[in-house]
């Protein structure tokens, strides 16, 4: 299953090494890459497990910089599989969906959704032209540092839009990222290890009674 999951990482991700060359030391190079990834992703999503509360158990104690997610009960976790909105609505899943997505080098999608969503939530016309700008120069333009997978005529529209920014200035690329990521990225963290172990509700053992 795992070896399955870098084959369709390409449909939703950008190029997962922009400066790597062709020919044969480059592909090893490459392969070796996912080799790494595919023995380590299941280490990084396990960090939430490994760092979190147990459901309806808050850690106690002084703050922390560091955000504590609280890990979901079994039939918390099988809501998420109803709808990819419930997933991205609770923070737990959120962050490991995040972690997922960067074991499969796609994490500039849901990073440039939520940039998106804060975007939307801005009022002062100074702040939105300024993100604007922001999410352009990360996401959107050519040769950006978490270039997004989106089409030509789409780029264009929001170059034009950001000149005089609106909170719809990125609609049309959010969709599409959105529906990327509910189509292919979504369904392949169901499957994971990870979250179908989220979902296993704990087994109750009884010790056999002395005769």
């Amino acid at each position: 299953m795992r070896s399955a999951m870098f084959l369709a990482v390409q449909h939703d991700c950008g190029p997962m090494d922009k400066s790597a060359g062709s020919g044969p030391k480059s592909e090893e190079k490459r392969e070796k890459m996912k080799r790494t990834l595919l023995k380590d992703w299941k280490t990084r999503l396990s960090y939430f497990l490994q760092n979190s509360s147990s459901p309806g158990k808050p850690k106690t104690g002084k703050k922390s910089k560091q955000q504590t997610f609280i890990k979901p009960s079994p039939e918390e976790a099988q809501l998420w599989s109803e709808a990819f909105d419930e997933l991205l609505a609770s923070k737990y899943g959120l962050a490991a969906f995040r972690a997922f997505l960067k074991s499969e080098f796609c994490e500039e999608n849901i990073e440039f959704w939520l940039a998106c969503e804060d975007f939307k939530k801005t009022k002062s016309p100074q702040k939105l032209s300024s993100k604007a700008r922001k999410i352009y120069t990360d996401f959107i333009e050519k040769e950006a540092p978490k270039e997004i997978n989106i089409d030509f005529q789409t780029k264009t529209l929001i170059a034009q839009n950001i000149q005089e920014a609106t909170s719809s200035c990125f609609t049309t690329a959010q969709k599409r990222v959105y529906s990327l990521m509910e189509n292919n990225s979504y369904p392949r963290f169901l499957e994971s290890e990870f979250y179908q172990d989220l979902c296993k509700k704990p087994q109750i053992t009884t010790e056999p009674h002395a005769t």
